[in-house]
């Protein structure tokens, strides 16, 4: 068994890696099946006579919110900048 070192600054930075490389795995995970799923729907609206109300659209639109969400989870920065951080701080003694 082979062991990894890993040396102790890099620790945290390592499992922020993971965390996130986990995280992008779970969106794939979510988008295929969003994706496969509202194809079935349609196709069983499209086999049921399409000419009626589009009701796939419902859960799409529904499901699509999480989807969204999920996304901005993903690639929102975790940590607020220092610019941001400082803007904030200037606002608020503005606003004083």
């Amino acid at each position: 068994m082979t062991t990894i070192q890993v040396p102790p600054p890099d620790v945290e930075l390592r499992q922020a890696a993971i965390t996130r490389l986990r995280r992008k795995r779970d969106l794939q995970g979510h988008v295929i099946a969003y994706v496969t799923v509202n194809l079935t729907l349609i196709g069983i609206w499209f086999l049921s006579g399409p000419s009626g109300f589009f009701w796939p659209m419902i859960p799409m639109l529904v499901w699509g919110i999480g989807v969204v969400f999920n996304v901005w989870d993903l690639y929102s920065p975790a940590q607020p900048s220092e610019a941001d951080v400082r803007k904030e701080m200037q606002h608020i003694r503005s606003a004083r």
